[in-house]
């Protein structure tokens, strides 16, 4: 038997891939034949290290996995996949002939989402298989919505300045604006004082005035 191999039924409509992870070849081809039954692809793997390899190159939708094994044990592989951050969201289901309180607790304490006891039903296995990967994609369906949701409020809020801003410039040059009927050079502000026209543009809008003599004035200054 190989360290590593994959074990899928003829369907490309798989339900998920699931990695079995067990010493026992037993257990092993066991495990592969009840998850392809039910739809599933697996990988199966007698090697601790192999498998961490094997799952940093492609990930798993779940692992299951054994606690007594060669360095490293299941503790250990489960530590070291929740220590990555590209692996750590991948869940992982501990199977083991350990059957005492503390097992379960470690189990937990490193990561594992749930903890099956040899020997096992075919049924629970599976019942907790799929509602743990409805959970995890639940999860993901949940942060793709969150983050879409952050990218339409930080866009909310630059068209949300942006109307701002119009608004203000609109509220500054709009309305009727009294100017001197007379000299037709001051206006009367929003304090009721009459300032001169380009005082009074300059302090509300960013217009810099430069200055000049237009063809009427010079014409009437005799400067032609």
């Amino acid at each position: 038997m190989e360290n590593t191999r994959v074990y899928s039924d003829n369907s490309n409509r798989a339900k998920g891939v699931i990695m079995v992870v067990d010493d026992t070849s037993e257990n092993l081809r066991v495990l592969e034949k009840m998850l392809t039954e039910y739809g599933y692809k697996v990988r199966a793997t007698l090697n601790g290290s192999l498998a961490i390899k094997s799952v940093q190159t492609s990930l798993p939708d779940l692992i299951l996995l054994d606690i007594k094994m060669p360095e490293p044990d299941g503790y250990e592989i489960c530590q070291l996949l929740k220590a990555e951050e590209h692996t750590r969201d991948v869940p992982v289901i501990f199977i083991s002939a350990l059957d005492e309180v503390w097992d379960k607790v470690k189990a937990f304490h490193v990561g594992g989402i749930d903890y099956i006891t040899k020997p096992f039903q075919a049924e629970e296995v599976i019942a907790r298989i799929e509602t743990h990967l409805t959970l995890q994609n639940l999860q993901k369906q949940l942060r793709e919505t969150n983050h879409e949701l952050e990218k339409r409020v930080q866009d909310l809020a630059r068209s949300n300045e942006e109307l701002q801003k119009a608004l203000h410039a609109i509220k500054t040059l709009s309305g009727l604006i009294p100017i001197c009927a007379w000299c037709g050079r001051r206006i009367r502000d929003e304090h009721n004082q009459w300032v001169q026209v380009e005082s009074y543009i300059e302090a509300h809008t960013e217009a810099v005035f430069s200055h000049g003599i237009c063809p009427d004035c010079m014409k009437r200054g005799g400067m032609t």
